[in-house]
């Protein structure tokens, strides 16, 4: 018997999932030319002092990372008990508010402390609007084409956040930050158009109780599957330790003299390398040891990272985010499928949500991690500083979490229901 091909675009010829992909796009192009504009706009205000500045960009993680952190389990609740595209749709017009007050805001030339409000007003919004994201598109596509649609998700999701920082750099550049806040609210009006348009192909679930029980079952399902955790705590130390996009404006500004422009190529580096890597990963035959895989990968992200550190020619400074956007993709692939693949869809709101807590506070804390270790060290020295530290975590991973090493084949994973059953009958043939 013939053996049958994988379709890469499978996933693709479902029109609801290329409705989601598509406002998606806008919504990270959004997000991305935001950062762009606000860390560029609060160090030029603040660059005559380097110090100040590197802390100030730090705050920007901190201001985010605290309201994500408070409303992450309520809005992954809210994903799995009310319509997650209604959520969508409506934290969708709270971020093109966010924008228009930022519009308003940078034509007064307002003190840097109002930017910092309404960042931490927008992060409200991810913290409900991105476990619904997460919760929505598997109800999208057949359960047997997640793995295609995690990889697709990544390929669109990092092809536009290197669009958004390029875009952003050169707005900024040629025409200021208050015109980028402006077309931010034109992309979060289309995001918003074409999240009306997706229609789930699942039936709907039951809601669950508004009980404290229901609220922390998330965190519940995430440490009692160990593979999941293991996954989720390599990722955050990672990224926490290992991240230096925060320090972007500084390293483009005053050590590789690039400017705001070269600025917007940077953080988009990162971005070309993860849609490389995606494009081919999608072509490839599945690894069948994803495991190892990955570990090796956030390895390479350490590695590239401290090239970053060390670097003073703008060219191969783009050559080592690029490489560290890889390195990051084959991660953000594992992850993310062995999540969707073990949660089961009345839970995925909230697992969602801890992945949130994990994955996206682990960048906004990164920055903050960031902007002190450079007060203290310098930029060159914080960076360096968080490469040694990925590596490190990669090392010590390896011992704590050997359920990383034994994985294998993503389309294989059995649901965690399933797994565990398997691991009580064994239990019990042992006993007997």
């Amino acid at each position: 018997m013939p053996v049958t091909k994988p379709d890469p675009y499978a996933v693709l010829r479902y029109p609801s999932y290329r409705y989601f992909v598509a406002g998606r796009s806008f919504f990270t192009l959004a997000m991305q030319m935001q950062t762009v504009a606000v860390s560029w706009e609060i160090y030029q205000r603040l660059r005559m002092n380097p110090r100040d500045a590197a802390l100030a960009l730090g705050f920007i993680g901190l201001v985010q990372v605290l309201p994500m952190m408070l409303f992450a389990l309520p809005g992954g609740q809210a994903a799995d008990r009310f319509d997650r595209r209604t959520i969508i749709r409506s934290t969708q017009l709270l971020f093109a508010a966010c924008a228009a007050a930022l519009l308003f805001l940078s034509h007064l030339h307002a003190p840097v402390g109002y930017y910092y409000l309404v960042l931490s007003i927008a992060a409200i919004g991810r913290a409900f609007s991105v476990p619904s994201i997460s919760a929505f598109f598997p109800t999208l596509v057949p359960r047997e084409l997640l793995p295609n649609a995690m990889t697709w998700n990544s390929t669109i999701f990092q092809f536009t956040a290197m669009l958004g920082p390029a875009i952003g750099g050169l707005i900024v550049a040629q025409f200021g930050a208050a015109t980028s806040y402006l077309i931010n609210i034109t992309f979060a009006g289309l995001a918003f158009l074409t999240f009306s348009l997706t229609v789930p192909v699942t039936a709907k679930v039951d809601k669950p109780p508004v009980t404290w029980n229901s609220l922390v079952s998330g965190v519940r399902f995430v440490f009692g599957t160990r593979l999941l955790l293991a996954l989720f705590c390599l990722d955050l130390f990672a990224v926490l330790l290992g991240g230096a996009t925060a320090l972007l404006p500084i390293f483009s500004s005053d050590i590789l003299k690039a400017g705001p422009q070269g600025y917007g190529l940077l953080r988009a580096a990162p971005s070309v390398g993860a849609v490389l890597m995606a494009l081919l990963t999608a072509h490839l035959p599945p690894w069948k040891k994803a495991g190892r895989v990955m570990l090796w990968a956030v390895a390479g992200y350490g590695l590239a990272t401290l090239v970053f550190g060390f670097s003073k020619i703008f060219w191969l400074s783009m050559l080592a985010l690029g490489l560290t956007g890889m390195f990051d993709n084959i991660s953000v692939v594992v992850r993310q499928t062995v999540m969707q693949m073990l949660t089961p869809d009345q839970m995925r709101g909230r697992v969602s949500s801890i992945t949130f807590l994990f994955i996206s506070c682990s960048n906004e804390l990164g920055e903050l991690e960031s902007g002190l270790t450079a007060r203290w060290m310098g930029p060159v020295g914080s960076v360096v500083f968080g490469a040694l530290g990925t590596l490190a975590v990669v090392a010590g991973s390896v011992f704590v979490f050997p359920q990383i090493g034994k994985l294998g084949r993503l389309h294989e994973i059995k649901p965690a229901e399933l797994a565990r059953a398997t691991e009580e009958e064994l239990e019990e043939k042992a006993a007997a």
